[in-house]
C-alpha cells in the first residue's frame, strides 16, 4: 500500500509525526509488521519561485504496525537536525570557578595597590593628613567625574541605538577626526573659560563636551561585546582608584613636577597613534612598535597623568582656600574624565586583542 503526502514542514518536523501517520493507515494484523521508510523528497516549485511557497512530496510504504527501531531512528535523526541547525544551549556557568576569579581579582587588586602605596607613597603627608576643606574639594572632583563619565556612558548608547554610529564609521574618516577635535577643544576650553558662578552656560559646554566625547567612544563599544566592556570598566575604576589613593595621602605637590614630562610623552604617544595613517602597510614590525607603545605605553602615561591631576585638585583647593583662585570642580573633573577615557579605551582595545588570539 503506497500513497501520497503533501507537506509543509522539513524533515525534522515531519519524523516525530510518522509513527500517527502509520497507525492511521495500517491494516489490523497480529503478524505482519509495519516498515516506514521515506523513499524520496521531491522539491516541486512553480515558475515563480519568488511568492510561491515550495511543497514537499513524500512517499510512505506501509504495511501493518509501524516498526518502533525504524521510528526511533527516524525521531533520532530529527533532534539531531534540530540540534545542528539551532545549535546546543551555552553550558551554564560554574559558580565555584566564578567566585575564585572573583577573589583571585580582588587580592590581585589588593596587592597592587599595596605595592604601589608602599613604592611611590613612601613619604606621607606632613600636615596630620587630609584638611576637610581639600577633601571635601576632592569629593566634589570625583562626583563631577562620575557625571561627566555616566553622561558619556548614556550618551554613547543613545548613539548605538539610534544609528548615528554607522553614519559616523561611513563619513570621511579626516572630517571625522578633525571636525571631531575641532568640537572637542572647542567645548573644553569654552567650558574651562567660563566663571564657575555662571551655572547655566558652564554646565551647557560641559554636557556638549561629554557628547563630543560620547562621539569618539561609540564606534568601540558598538563593536566589543558588553562583557569586555564591563572588564575594561573595572580595571579603569580599579586602575584610577589605587592611583588616586596615592596621590591624594602622598606628600603635598610631591607629584606636580611630572607634568612636564607627562606632556612630553603625551606627545610621543599621539604621534604613534598617527602612525597607521602615514606609515606603509609594508613597515610591519615599525606599525607594531607604535601599536604598542600607543597601547601600553598610553596605558602608563594616563596613570601617570592621573596621579598628577589629584594632586593638582587638591593644589588648587589650597589655593581656593587663600582665596587666590575660584573653586571649579568642573574643570577638574575635564582632566579625570580624559584620563578615565584614554584608560578605558586602551584596556577595551587590549582585552579585545586577547580575545581574538585565543580564536
Amino acid at each position: 500500500m503506497s500513497f501520497t503526502l503533501t507537506v509543509r514542514a522539513g524533515p525534522a518536523r515531519l519524523a516525530p509525526r510518522l509513527p500517527q501517520l502509520a497507525k492511521n493507515f495500517a491494516k489490523p494484523s497480529n503478524n505482519t509488521s509495519v516498515s516506514a521508510a521515506v523513499r524520496a523528497f521531491h522539491q516541486s516549485t512553480t515558475k515563480n519561485t519568488f511568492f510561491t511557497p515550495k511543497t514537499a512530496t513524500l512517499i510512505v510504504r506501509v504495511n501493518a504496525k509501524p516498526s518502533a527501531n525504524l521510528l526511533s531512528r527516524l525521531q533520532g535523526a530529527a533532534r539531531g537536525y534540530q540540534q545542528q541547525s539551532y545549535g546546543y544551549a551555552p553550558p551554564k556557568a560554574d559558580r565555584g570557578q566564578l567566585i575564585r576569579k572573583l577573589l583571585a581579582g580582588g587580592a590581585i587588586f589588593g596587592g597592587t595597590l599595596i605595592a604601589i602605596n608602599v613604592v611611590f607613597n613612601r613619604e606621607t603627608r606632613e600636615d596630620g593628613g587630609m584638611p576637610p576643606f581639600e577633601r571635601s574639594y576632592l569629593h566634589s572632583t570625583f562626583i563631577h567625574t562620575g557625571l561627566g563619565v555616566g553622561i558619556i556612558g548614556l550618551t554613547a548608547y543613545q548613539m548605538i541605538q539610534s544609528g548615528f554610529v554607522y553614519r559616523l564609521m561611513v563619513t570621511n574618516p579626516w572630517v571625522f577626526a578633525i571636525g571631531g577635535l575641532a568640537l572637542s577643544f572647542g567645548t573644553m576650553l569654552g567650558t574651562r573659560a567660563i566663571d564657575p558662578d555662571n551655572y547655566v552656560p558652564k554646565y551647557a559646554l560641559w554636557t556638549a563636551f561629554n557628547a563630543t566625547q560620547a562621539a569618539f567612544v561609540a564606534p568601540l563599544m558598538a563593536m566589543a561585546p558588553p562583557v569586555l566592556l564591563a572588564r575594561a570598566g573595572l580595571y579603569t575604576v580599579a586602575m584610577m582608584g589605587g592611583i588616586s589613593f596615592v596621590g591624594a595621602t602622598a606628600k603635598q605637590e610631591k607629584y606636580l613636577y611630572i607634568g612636564g614630562p607627562l606632556l612630553a610623552g603625551a606627545a610621543i604617544v599621539a604621534v604613534s597613534g598617527f602612525a597607521p595613517l602615514i606609515l606603509p602597510v609594508t613597515a610591519v614590525r615599525t606599525l607594531a612598535i607604535t601599536e604598542n607603545l600607543w597601547l601600553y605605553g598610553g596605558l602608563a602615561l594616563f596613570g601617570g597623568f592621573t596621579l598628577y591631576d589629584v594632586q593638582k585638585v587638591l593644589h588648587h583647593a589650597r589655593l581656593a582656600e587663600r582665596g587666590i583662585i575660584k573653586k571649579d570642580p568642573i574643570n577638574e573633573s575635564i582632566s579625570l574624565e580624559l584620563d578615565f577615557l584614554n584608560i578605558f579605551v586602551r584596556f577595551v582595545q587590549i582585552l579585545m586583542m586577547q580575545q581574538q588570539r585565543r580564536k
